[in-house]
């Protein structure tokens, strides 16, 4: 399927869905679709990424087939969007209206943003301050490392800031900045940008140095039976319960296979770990025996990444934190010859 077909499916699930729920107040698309052209291939291991934003929380609606498109419906309010402002100072929103992916806008709210976004995307301004708000992410994520929690916890509490270091070079180069493939995209921007040379430094931040595409297709392989099992005693909610069932295997698990596959067996660590903590994070609570049982697999991925004990993941914080007044030299440089086209 094309991506152009794929929107078409998602718009007309949201104009579904505003039939029914008149407070939902618009809609967008956002994550790895948005800035694909219409005539781009969907890749089988993506789903499409709609947000809803309404005026007061809802809940996430979660991973779905709808037409034989796979959806990500998620919501937030006006206030957690921001003004047009403060969208175009973020690093995380100002990605998702610097093209056209308003789905459904009835008062007007979301064009208003999308146009002062557009107007100001590569302004310098604004790009320093979106990699201000990635640079402050680091930084707070892993000055409130805890080395008395689970290990699941302990994991994810590392692993998602020190990623952001990856993101840091994407943000500044213009470039919309992704999850599970955004070593791919740092190394993709670095390249482009005259940093190669520096992507191995950046990468091993992540894994200390790596292991083979062998050892990396053993940990998919355990994380396919951790996922599953998962995702088969899953019923306490968690924030990231839509990629952990049957509906988000695809993007889950075969989308890190293909990362091996396409020779960033390194680059897929990252998601196999998150995925893995997340398991047991959902394990821990519905299914503690059986998460004691495959805790081996998981801890095995872990050692590979260098970060064994808590100690370890202080240590490589700390490098990560040591290392940023060097990556903001390169994502200053980057955001530089990116604005100036």
């Amino acid at each position: 399927m094309r991506v152009g077909e794929a929107r078409v499916v998602a718009a007309g699930w949201v104009r579904e869905a505003m039939r029914r729920d008149p407070s939902i107040g618009g809609a967008f698309f956002s994550g790895s679709t948005v800035g694909l052209p219409d005539g781009a291939v969907l890749p089988a291991s993506s789903d499409v990424d709609v947000l809803l934003v309404r005026d007061a929380p809802a809940a996430k609606v979660g991973k779905f087939r709808h037409r034989g498109v796979l959806l990500e419906v998620s919501a937030l309010t006006w206030a957690e969007l921001g003004s047009p402002q403060e969208v175009l100072g973020s690093w995380v929103f100002a990605p998702m209206f610097r093209t056209d992916t308003v789905i459904a806008d009835p008062s007007g709210r979301l064009a208003v943003i999308r146009e002062r976004v557009a107007a100001g995307y590569a302004d310098p301004v604004w790009v320093r301050r979106r990699c201000a708000g990635v640079r402050r992410r680091v930084e707070d994520g892993l000055a409130r490392l805890d080395g008395r929690a689970p290990l699941h916890d302990q994991v994810l509490g590392w692993v998602f800031p020190t990623s952001l270091l990856a993101v840091l070079p994407a943000v500044a180069g213009l470039r919309d900045p992704t999850v599970r493939r955004r070593y791919v995209r740092a190394r993709e921007v670095l390249g482009v940008y005259g940093f190669a040379d520096r992507y191995e430094e950046l990468l091993a931040s992540l894994d200390g140095g790596g292991v083979g595409p062998g050892r990396v297709r053993e940990h998919v392989a355990g994380l396919a039976v951790t996922f599953d099992e998962a995702a088969r005693v899953r019923r306490t909610p968690v924030a990231f319960g839509a990629d952990l069932s049957a509906a988000g295997r695809p993007v889950v698990v075969d989308g890190s296979a293909e990362l091996v596959a396409a020779g960033a067996h390194r680059e897929a660590m990252f998601w196999i770990v998150v995925t893995y903590a997340r398991c047991h994070a959902v394990l821990a609570v519905d299914a503690p025996e059986r998460e004691r049982v495959l805790r081996p697999a998981f801890e095995a991925a872990v050692a590979d990444l260098g970060v064994v004990s808590a100690a370890d993941r202080r240590r490589r914080a700390a490098a990560v934190l040591g290392s940023l007044p060097r990556w903001q030299a390169v994502a200053d440089a980057v955001a530089e010859r990116a604005v100036a086209g």
